[in-house]
């Protein structure tokens, strides 16, 4: 026989053989991800037949070799739950062991993908888990991504599931907000999440009106917004609600180890002499069961992921595109953060119906 006729053979029995892929969830919990691991298992498992096995805590997993199989029953009742029941962890394989003779993670990632017989390895995760997924696929594995963070900041799609769930727990803390500022007649700051990108704070701001949103892409005035709120004041105006996202600290001239609301509530009381009080919403943004918009979104990608897998188009990331799931290349997508521009139309909206951004 043949060497080439062999290479053939061997090629037609791997196209045969069921395919065997990995799932984990990586970076920070959001509402969603139980979807979306219930959309891939579910739609490979019924479908295509496909073996399937969870990785523990994300990259860890991987490195420590941990994993199970996964049937059909394991991802019954799991679309409503918050959290994710593979577990998740902020572990980082490319970065750099300060002990140049131990093996490196990504190594051993490697090592283990090969040993678990995997002919494919979904990372469901935020901008950091899509990088260490793009280097991944560089190093000869077949990956496939699904974005998720409740910033909503990955470049490629235009939603990410966990985003949804988030604004909804942010607006009703505003709309909570509302009542008591206006029982005191008070300025009400709350801040919500969003270290670099302000998507969060500039949609829960507008469902849950209010006066001022200040987040990280817009530079802002301290004095501009205490001009704006003793404006209001002065037009009888008897409270006002300022929305922030966290990231706005990096703005600021903050000395003391304080929040970004506590140090805006401090300027804006020394500015304004108004009695103003605070909020941080923190990490309740993350947890609970997801939002219907999120749990479709992250059943679609789950099922898109494993459509991908079935077609051998490895090496990208489901995303969503006009209401349209379609996938875009990892490498088109590692390093990349779709942040929040100033001529945004949802931006110029909110300024004509009187929000203030502090410009």
């Amino acid at each position: 026989m043949s060497k080439k006729l062999e290479q053939i053979i061997q090629q037609m029995g791997k196209i045969k053989k069921k395919q065997r892929i990995g799932i984990l969830t990586a970076g920070g919990d959001c509402p969603g991800l139980n979807a979306a691991i219930r959309g891939i298992g579910k739609t490979a498992i019924i479908h295509y037949g496909m073996k399937v096995i969870g990785i523990s805590d994300g990259f860890s997993g991987m490195i420590n070799k941990e994993y199970r199989k996964l049937t059909e029953n394991d991802l019954s009742g799991i679309l409503t739950l918050g959290g994710t029941i593979l577990g998740t962890s902020r572990e980082k394989p490319f970065k750099k062991s300060k002990d140049k003779t131990e093996i490196s993670k990504a190594s051993l990632i490697s090592q283990h993908y090969e040993q678990m017989e995997l002919d494919c390895l979904v990372c469901i995760g935020g901008n950091g888990t899509l990088k260490t997924a793009y280097k991944l696929s560089q190093e000869g594995l077949n990956i496939i991504s699904i974005p998720k963070t409740i910033d909503n900041d990955v470049w490629g799609t235009d939603l990410s599931f966990g985003f949804d769930s988030a604004v909804n727990i942010a607006t009703d803390a505003i709309d909570r907000l509302h009542s008591t500022a206006n029982s005191h007649k008070r300025i009400m700051i709350i801040e919500v999440m969003g270290h670099n990108a302000g998507w969060i704070a500039l949609y829960s701001g507008i469902t849950g009106g209010g006066d001022v949103i200040l987040i990280p892409e817009i530079d802002f005035s301290e004095t501009k917004v205490a001009e704006y709120l003793l404006q209001r004041a002065s037009e009888n105006k008897p409270y006002s609600i300022v929305v922030v996202a966290e990231g706005i600290k990096a703005k600021m001239d903050i000395k003391q180890d304080v929040s970004a609301a506590q140090a805006l509530s401090r300027r804006i009381t020394e500015l304004t002499g108004l009695e103003t009080r605070e909020t941080v919403l923190g990490y309740i943004q993350r947890g609970g069961a997801p939002s219907p918009m999120d749990r479709m979104l992250a059943t679609r990608y789950g099922a898109a992921a494993a459509e991908l897998i079935a077609a051998r188009d490895f090496g990208k990331m489901v995303a969503l595109k006009n209401n349209d799931i379609t996938s875009v290349p990892l490498a088109d997508v590692a390093g990349k953060t779709k942040l929040v521009k100033k001529d945004d139309t949802i931006v110029i909206q909110a300024q004509k119906m009187g929000t203030s951004f502090g410009i």
